[in-house]
């Protein structure tokens, strides 16, 4: 059944829409029709039954009214298209931020980068002339010159609250209590004829018995099982007999090179691995009195087993079977010779990382470290000696930053991580004292890049608590880079190390340096001159009193 949706007359099965007599013509009007009453309505009923809603309707549409509907979209089309729109803006906009630490928070950084013009005294011997010529920023960056203000203001607030305290240095008891494992293990007195602390140890395991099976170092490290191979080798050969009994020589190191990372240590480190007295332990770095005693491989991803100071030992089982060898000559028992081998260890992370300690040790202060590392070092070897490398911590911090970092490096990347760093040491600070906040596990977790790495004066005078300052040498890679033949004989003079040929001391000197910058990073040119300058004045003052300390205005580093 078909209907006439202007006259609401039923139409004839073959009737079309143009003769029906009451539209026929372009001159019929909806509000005169005296059959749709002005109403422009569609009944909903015909034959006193009701219309099915979907009964094809014939419409003829007026020529005047076509375009208005063309034009006219329902209320639900409209809706549903502006909503779409702002999805996609949203997406969009998160796409973009991606970048950033906070991406998916619809929030611009409230940080920027560039350069300034207002204060050409920002940084040290360098005028805004001298910033200009090898560094030209773009568009982008002179857009935020006006950040640095708002920096500046939170590195004053830091800077106020900087006070160089004592700390309180504990008991040995104390570390007693704590390590009662440890100091079971390690005695309080060494062999007399030889440079290292030495001791033998008695082995009582058989031929059969694997001396390395539950090494932690071996049984986690795919890298270090070929040399845990080599000792399984070699073991029994180096067991000394006496009275039905076997004995193993152990060694703790004679020089510890504790730090900084970027700093240099690792072309230090291979250099001295060249002279003919001095060894190493098997793995350059294991990081065991700052993370692996703990358990800790990693600090993201929880804590594991606990590596038991035997473990730390075994690392130093290859240079112990040469001192053994030495000590054993018939030449050495006769003339009562005192080795000349000595043992080193190099773990950057020595003279700073004492992130586990909250985890560990009760009984701390307003938030600082009641035990320290080097508590435990020199309970056990009071007479260790000690080497740092330092390096501007201005460019370390570059430098560490283009190292750890995994993607989306640029300087500009590097600017905003470094101010976000600022704004939570400065929260710390608030509350906090230097050292709780330099020691602090999550506050150091949290920052994007390593300021605290830089804060080489507290970590120092932390050192110095408990070692005398004639047992620590501290070198600057700036003159180890410039000379290394100078710095190189610094070292051999404060480890006692005899005289070397021209030849063995070419080959030492002269061999190119170790773990250079990569090729990639040097391609993204150096860090911004508005980063520069902000990070020079908040690691000046530390830099200031690091120089008092060690009577050395070259580690003010005003002319890097």
């Amino acid at each position: 059944m078909r209907y006439c949706i202007n006259c609401c007359i039923h139409l004839l099965p073959n009737d079309l829409h143009r003769q029906c007599f009451r539209c026929r013509g372009p001159n019929h009007n909806n509000q005169k029709c005296p059959v749709c009453k002005g109403e422009n309505k569609i009944p909903l009923c015909a034959d006193s039954k009701q219309m099915k809603l979907l009964a094809v309707l014939e419409v003829r549409t007026d020529p005047s009214e076509s375009w208005n509907g063309f034009f006219c979209l329902r209320k639900g089309k409209l809706c549903s298209l502006i909503f779409g729109l702002l999805i996609m803006t949203l997406v969009m906009a998160s796409y973009i931020l991606t970048g950033a630490k906070h991406g998916l928070l619809l929030i611009p950084s409230p940080f920027h980068y560039g350069a300034f013009t207002s204060n050409p005294g920002l940084m040290d011997n360098e005028s805004l002339s001298d910033m200009k010529d090898h560094y030209q920023p773009s568009k982008m960056n002179i857009s935020y010159v006006k950040d640095y203000p708002s920096i500046k203001l939170i590195i004053d607030t830091i800077t106020s609250k900087i006070e160089f305290v004592t700390r309180q240095r504990p008991g040995l008891e104390e570390l007693r209590k704590q390590e009662p494992h440890m100091f079971s293990v390690i005695p309080n007195k060494f062999l007399p004829n030889s440079k290292n602390p030495c001791w033998y140890e008695e082995y009582r395991g058989n031929t059969t018995t694997d001396p390395y099976a539950t090494n932690s170092y071996a049984l986690y490290s795919k890298r270090f099982r070929t040399i845990f191979d080599y000792l399984r080798k070699v073991f029994w050969n180096h067991l000394y007999h006496y009275k039905d009994k076997h004995y193993r020589l152990r060694c703790l190191p004679h020089f510890y090179i504790i730090g900084q990372p970027k700093c240099g240590t690792t072309d230090l480190y291979d250099r001295l691995r060249l002279h003919p007295d001095v060894r190493f332990s098997a793995i350059k770095e294991p990081h065991w009195w700052t993370r692996k005693r703990f358990g800790i491989i990693r600090l993201r991803d929880g804590f594991h087993d606990r590596y038991p100071v035997e473990d730390y030992l075994d690392l130093f089982d290859l240079a112990a079977h040469q001192i053994q060898g030495v000590l054993q000559s018939e030449a050495a028992k006769e003339r009562g010779k005192m080795n000349s081998i000595i043992i080193g260890r190099a773990s950057a992370s020595t003279m700073w990382d004492n992130n586990a300690w909250i985890f560990f040790y009760d009984n701390s202060t307003e938030g600082e470290p009641p035990f320290l590392i080097q508590d435990f070092i020199h309970a056990f070897q009071p007479n260790a000696k000690l080497i740092i490398m330092l390096r501007d911590p201005v460019e370390r911090l570059y430098s560490d930053y283009l190292y750890f970092a995994s993607a989306n490096k640029s300087a500009e990347d590097f600017h905003e991580k470094v101010a976000e760093s600022l704004q939570l040491f400065e929260n710390c600070m608030l509350d906090y004292s230097l050292r709780a906040c330099v020691y602090n596990n999550t506050l150091n977790n949290a920052m994007p890049v390593r300021l605290q790495v830089g804060l080489y004066v507290v970590y120092l005078l932390d050192w110095l608590t408990v070692f005398d300052k004639d047992q620590i040498l501290v070198l600057r890679l700036e003159d180890h880079a410039s000379n290394v033949k100078y710095t190189m004989h610094m070292v051999f003079q404060f480890l006692d190390l005899g005289p070397l040929s021209e030849k063995q001391e070419a080959l030492i000197t002269k061999s190119p340096a170790s773990n250079t910058r990569r090729p990639e990073d040097r391609s993204l040119g150096p860090m911004l001159p508005t980063t520069k300058a902000i990070l020079r004045d908040f690691y000046r003052p530390f830099n200031t009193k690091l120089a008092q300390v060690l009577f050395d205005d070259a580690f003010l580093w005003k002319r890097t």
